[in-house]
């Protein structure tokens, strides 16, 4: 592997998070995987997350380790979820993966799809947002 393993974190996976993934891993038997975390275009607000388990780690990748979870982001990905927590919810309102991003100043009502620039009408203006 001749990615790059950084020692400082650029992000955190919760313990919760971490118990998650392998959960997902172990049950689909999926030996030697990683999740991959990754920022993408579209979504309601110009950018959105996305997540993967995968074993494709490329040269220029970002990896940590959190609670034997390898965690990879590529590095135009990275720029964006610089100082993000990823944790696991699970609730009555809400389930799954919940990403917290100090870089968002704008955000999608379910928190899936968010931006870096201040839009008209506020930080977390959702209008045309079709998940709330």
């Amino acid at each position: 592997m001749s990615s790059e393993t950084t020692t400082q974190s650029a992000i955190y996976l919760t313990p919760l998070a971490a118990h998650a993934v392998q959960n997902l891993l172990e049950k689909r038997n999926l030996q030697g995987f990683a999740l991959r975390i990754f920022v993408s275009g579209g979504g309601c607000s110009g950018l959105q997350y996305g997540m993967s388990l995968e074993q494709n780690i490329r040269d220029n990748d970002l990896t940590w380790d959190f609670n034997g979870v390898t965690v990879v982001v590529d590095e135009v990905s990275i720029q964006y979820l610089n100082g993000a927590t990823i944790d696991y919810v699970e609730g009555i309102m809400e389930s799954g993966f919940k990403i917290t991003n100090p870089n968002a100043l704008a955000s999608c009502a379910c928190g899936n799809s968010f931006n870096t620039q201040r839009r008209e009408g506020g930080a977390n203006n959702t209008s045309g947002c079709a998940c709330h």
